[in-house]
């Protein structure tokens, strides 16, 4: 373990946050509170998620396991999770998802949390509110086509129009339970929030969008945009540009409101003793692949998040070297002066952290599995459902292979290509042979890992409540 002065810890996640959205990573993008992580903290610039989408995600960044690992299903089950681990070590821990339905108890997302809310089913009582909170995209249009309205309202009454309309995305949910959590606690304590805001459909409140864009991006332009996308129509360069520039509007939504949280941290005056993680469970895809959204591939788009870790009185600085996100149990651990357990596959990025060291020069592997097409995004439950294809990643490579056919295989090398559009698999010289050779063995042991586990790895489909499957449904699970 390393030495430090650290009591508390939050764990931020933003669902499909790809890192060139922080402006740490890109200095084209506003995201003025990451950015002030940033300058005064750690920044992963090779950070990688261990799968493409949430539940391939998530087993990493909370239990430091890989998806399918221990039980042949999603979720967390069966494995020591960090908020059980640092429970059990005598910390206060809480828990607020803003309704992803992945991250919910039924796949054991609320072990070791003394709080625990994940705003699935609370989406308000009437008829009208749960069918908004089911079909974000209707919701996306109600709320820019009264947008203008609600704008001159607001400068009628002397206010601000940083609120969206409705908080189907539960922001606000999450916000509110995370700043009351953090005023009320008394012992030492590690809070995770997880916001939904960059996940499609992308419907920031108006502010957000003047902030990131020229402002000429109107209301027509950003209906025209999600019904395109909401009715599956060709989507030209003028609509994928509104799309950027909509989703930049929410990262730069959630970026306001975690600036929100810390603000609650330092009147709290616990700041000087708090370290702030910040992290993408995987990114988003703006047609670098043919797709939107995050369909199952394993490119940069959807696998390179942020990662950012700010610890008070640390140097900071950047990291170059690649990490994977199976790193944030032990770091969190580490931080807080408990041991981590021997199952967890990631080690510790504290010395990084505190020290400015590289961490070990192992390769990161991902994995997701793809149904019969791309764009086939059943209710995933065991590997059955589809072709595993598992990637590696060193500072420089990156290696994708289906394990489930034969010889489908892509190599690409990011210094020269930093797209991943050039496959070099097909007439490897001997380097890239070499890594060919390498990296194969890497993918081979995983799924030999994988497929291994012990367990029933079907879940029947009446297994998830009906709050749960509609939620799924409104993420665009079927």
């Amino acid at each position: 373990m390393t030495d430090s002065d650290i009591s508390n810890v939050v764990l931020v996640t933003v669902d499909s946050l790809r890192a060139d959205a922080v402006g740490a990573y890109d200095d084209d993008r506003h995201t003025p509170v990451f950015d002030s992580l940033a300058d005064r903290g750690t920044t992963f610039d090779r950070a990688f998620a261990n799968g493409n989408w949430t539940p391939f995600s998530f087993p990493s960044i909370m239990a430091s396991r890989p998806v399918f690992g221990d039980t042949g299903r999603i979720g967390v089950d069966g494995a020591e999770t960090l908020a059980e681990t640092l429970s059990e070590a005598g910390f206060s821990t809480a828990g607020f998802n803003a309704a992803n339905g992945f991250l919910t108890s039924h796949w054991g997302y609320d072990d070791g949390f003394d709080e625990f809310e994940p705003f699935v089913a609370s989406v308000g009582s009437s008829i009208y509110s749960k069918y908004l909170a089911t079909h974000p995209t209707v919701e996306a249009w109600l709320q820019l086509a009264t947008s203008p309205v609600r704008r001159l309202g607001s400068w009628l009454r002397g206010g601000t129009d940083e609120r969206p309309f409705l908080d189907t995305s539960r922001m606000f949910d999450v916000e509110h339970a995370a700043t009351d959590y953090v005023e009320s606690v008394e012992e030492p304590f590690f809070l995770w929030i997880h916001y939904m805001d960059a996940h499609t459909p992308y419907v920031p409140a108006p502010r957000y969008i003047r902030e990131v864009s020229d402002g000429l991006l109107g209301t027509h332009r950003m209906i025209h945009a999600h019904t395109r996308t909401g009715l599956g129509w060709n989507v030209g360069e003028r609509t994928l540009a509104d799309l950027r520039t909509l989703y930049q509007a929410a990262v730069r939504q959630v970026d306001a409101s975690v600036g929100r949280v810390l603000d609650a941290l330092e009147t709290a005056g616990v700041d000087d003793e708090t370290a702030v993680v910040v992290a993408g469970d995987h990114g988003e895809e703006f047609q670098e692949h043919g797709h939107l959204a995050h369909y199952p591939k394993l490119y940069d788009e959807l696998i390179n998040v942020p990662l950012i870790v700010d610890v008070p009185g640390s140097d900071g600085g950047r990291i170059e070297r690649q990490v994977g996100l199976d790193s944030i149990p032990a770091t969190v651990a580490d931080l807080l002066g408990v041991d981590a357990p021997d199952a967890w596959q990631g080690s510790s990025a504290a010395p990084s952290v505190l020290e400015g060291a590289e961490p070990a020069d192992e390769p990161v592997v991902s994995v997701t599995v793809r149904g019969e097409t791309v764009t086939s995004q059943p209710i995933p439950r065991s590997l059955d459902d589809g072709d595993l294809l598992v990637s590696v990643r060193d500072r420089d490579w990156t290696y994708v292979e289906n394990v489930d056919t034969d010889g489908e295989r892509e190599l690409y090398y990011r210094p020269d290509d930093p797209d991943q559009q050039d496959d070099l698999s097909d007439d490897p010289d001997p380097e890239e042979r070499a890594v060919i050779e390498e990296f194969g063995e890497l993918v081979d042991a995983h799924a030999d890992l994988l497929r291994a586990a012990d367990g029933d790895a079907a879940i029947a489909a009446d297994g998830v409540d009906e709050d749960l499957e509609h939620r799924l449904e409104a993420l665009g699970y079927r």
